[in-house]
């Protein structure tokens, strides 16, 4: 039974890249009945009706999934943010950073736009860049001019199936050019008034690019925590995993308990004040969330 990987799904077909060809798929009935749907990035066993035209039996266990945008067995995600239009948001990234490190996968930080700003505001964005890396993350600066560092991002992608994710308008589409150029994606200007672009892609699709496969997304059009628990939190933030062994308490939610290390890190400026302000407003939305039945 031939096995292959989804690259793209369109109109109800699938397409599954086996031996270096493209296979256009629909899947069994089977699956409507079991209620599971094949995703773009899932590694599936299908069989050959003709040349290029077959079925899809089986899909083989994920490592993780992600609802918006659909798609499966995702080794790093591209968190691309910009320096300025949009303005750079730690609050939104460290959601994205929660979201993604909750389905174990691998964020690269990418800053677009750095020749945008003035000294001050470049020391800035810097600063917080290195804050991030001081988390254990990986973080790139790149110019929308000549879009340096392209050659540390190439390398990052190979072998690896990526996405790219974060706010409309922060330039994913114009990276993936820079990489790719014949893949012409387009890329829209950013809307003044509202001060986000308009959402230019349109489904999802695994490209090639640098040796690994790319799936350029339209951002996460959901960043509600809904999928984690209170006591999960803490494992999502790594520098409070590398500090909870400290804590008096096992299981400390780094709230209200006493002799917290994690508190007494963020009093020592050790962890910045607004990452773990951004925690507490987390944990508050979570806790506030109605349980689900």
């Amino acid at each position: 039974m031939p096995e292959g990987k989804i690259v793209k799904a369109l109109s109800g077909f699938y397409y599954v890249a086996a031996n270096d060809q493209i296979f256009q798929c629909r899947g069994r009935g089977v699956f409507r009945k079991r209620k599971v749907s094949p995703l773009v990035g899932d590694f599936v066993e299908f069989q050959v009706e003709n040349d290029l035209e077959g079925y899809i039996l089986a899909i083989e266990e994920r490592k993780n999934e992600l609802v918006r945008p659909p798609i499966a067995n995702v080794d790093q995600a591209i968190l691309v943010f910009s320096a300025a239009r949009p303005d750079f948001s730690t609050a939104l990234l460290d959601r994205f950073l929660v979201l993604i490190e909750s389905k174990h996968i691998e964020p690269l930080i990418c800053i677009t736009k750095i020749d945008l700003l003035n000294e001050e505001e470049e020391a800035l964005i810097k600063n917080y860049a290195d804050d991030y890396r001081s988390f254990g993350y990986e973080v790139l600066l790149t110019s929308s001019e000549n879009l340096a560092n392209l050659d540390e991002l190439r390398e990052q992608l190979q072998g690896k199936t990526s996405v790219f994710a974060g706010q409309s308008g922060v330039g994913k589409s114009s990276l993936l050019n820079a990489l790719k150029p014949e893949l012409e994606l387009k890329t829209n200007d950013i809307s003044n008034s509202l001060g986000r672009g308009k959402h230019t892609t349109r489904h999802v699709e695994l490209i090639n690019v640098e040796d690994g496969l790319v799936a350029d997304t339209p951002g996460f059009s959901s960043l509600e925590l809904t999928e984690i628990e209170a006591e999960d939190l803490p494992q999502y933030f790594p520098e409070m995993v590398e500090r909870s062994h400290s804590c008096k308490f096992r299981g400390c939610l780094h709230v209200n308990e006493p002799k917290c290390a994690v508190k007494e890190a963020v009093d020592n400026g050790e962890i910045p004040s607004y990452r773990y302000e951004h925690y507490l407003q987390f944990m508050d939305e979570i806790k506030e969330r109605k349980p689900r039945y």
